[in-house]
């Protein structure tokens, strides 16, 4: 049994080491590119959303790959760690702060205030599941984008004024600024985006991912996944794990939003960026990259951000050789989940029982499945 415990842990090592190594990889040789004067400005302004949208697939993928659990609402969460960092940073830009410590301390705020959120809107949403739970999620994105624009900021002398109105009602002083101006967004956002410091948050975000799902939290975050009535029998407490999960996805994808938010001028919260289209654009990433594979999730967000750009050259036929990209990547689909989740025992293809799994039934159903504790 120790043998075989210590066959899975290298298995799963060397699959950490590989997507390390590979994100290292392409970061030294892009470095390379850009110190030599081979990748053009076009390629060097793609960098750090490759770097956004990798942190919000890998974040997805936590909550839909391996909680089991659909959300549409990640681009709400962008938004608000967008926002709450970039508010953080126009407010500070005239306190002679370095400027370092202030982008590490927007980082944090973003993330935290995504989590926040992330952990308010999961506790009536996750009693849901399945389609209900994605319009639901859908609905809060959607709200907190319509919130945003709805909202004024300013600053004086006296402190912080906040209306729903306009910019006239929130009543400053002359020295006064204005920080949220509504529908127009933020301007003037200090832009701090790095690709280093892109590449330091993917790392960060593999880190935290891949030592959550090799823990014993990850191991009962992928029961409730597998068999939400089977981990529920055996003592998991499924409203803490879910939220878990929920929680640090959010966070993610705040951080992605806080990259978001200094990397371009002037910040607004419409459709294509914190929209609908947002939210199916980061779902495509995962489901095309594979249900619950780290490392797919990186390579499809790279792939499908760089191909609309190489291909501008080729005008009509741009989106059509797209499409066909999309269906081939489906069709090829090498997603991990296919051969470890839980499996029907009584169907034709069988696999021999680990020593530290057992088989369970469905009362209701009837089906026999594969379980492994997860204290094993």
């Amino acid at each position: 049994m120790k043998k075989a415990n210590l066959k899975s842990m290298n298995k799963q090592t060397k699959s950490m080491l590989i997507t390390y190594a590979m994100v290292i990889a392409v970061f030294i040789i892009v470095e390379i590119m850009i110190s030599t004067g081979m990748m053009s400005s076009l390629m060097q302004g793609l960098l750090v959303p490759l770097c956004i949208y990798s942190i919000v697939a890998v974040g997805l993928n936590l909550c839909v790959g391996y909680l089991g659990e659909l959300s549409l609402g990640h681009a709400g969460f962008m938004c608000v760690g967008a926002f709450s960092s970039a508010v953080f940073s126009k407010c500070m830009m005239t306190s002679g702060m370095n400027e370092t410590l202030r982008f590490i301390l927007a980082i944090l705020i973003g993330t935290v205030v995504a989590a926040i959120f992330g952990w308010l809107i999961g506790i009536p949403v996750l009693r849901l599941r399945v389609d209900y739970l994605a319009i639901v999620t859908l609905a809060f994105g959607e709200i907190i984008k319509n919130m945003v624009n709805v909202l004024y900021i300013g600053k004086d002398s006296k402190g912080f004024h906040v209306t729903t109105k306009d910019v006239m009602a929130l009543n400053m002083d002359a020295d006064g600024t204005v920080i949220l101006n509504g529908p127009q967004g933020i301007t003037g956002t200090p832009k701090n985006s790095t690709f280093v410091i892109g590449f330091i948050l993917i790392l960060l975000t593999l880190f935290i991912v891949q030592n959550l799902i090799n823990s014993r939290d990850g191991r009962a975050i992928m029961a409730i996944r597998d068999n939400r009535i089977a981990a529920e029998s055996i003592g998991i407490n499924i409203t803490k794990y879910k939220l878990m999960a929920f929680t640090i996805s959010a966070a993610m994808a705040g951080a992605a939003g806080v990259l978001y938010a200094h990397n371009i001028s002037t910040l607004t919260a419409n459709t294509n960026n914190f929209g609908y289209n947002m939210s199916i654009t980061i779902l495509v990433f995962v489901v095309l990259g594979g249900i619950g594979n780290i490392r797919g999730s990186i390579i499809a967000a790279v792939i499908l951000t760089l191909l609309p750009e190489l291909l501008r050259g080729m005008k009509d036929y741009r989106m059509l050789i797209y499409a066909i990209v999309l269906i081939v990547m489906m069709l090829f689909n090498w997603s991990p989940m296919t051969g470890e989740r839980s499996i029907l025992v009584s169907g034709k293809k069988q696999r021999r029982l680990n020593k530290n799994e057992y088989i369970v039934g469905c009362k209701k159903s009837g089906n026999l499945f594969r379980w492994s504790p997860c204290c094993k």
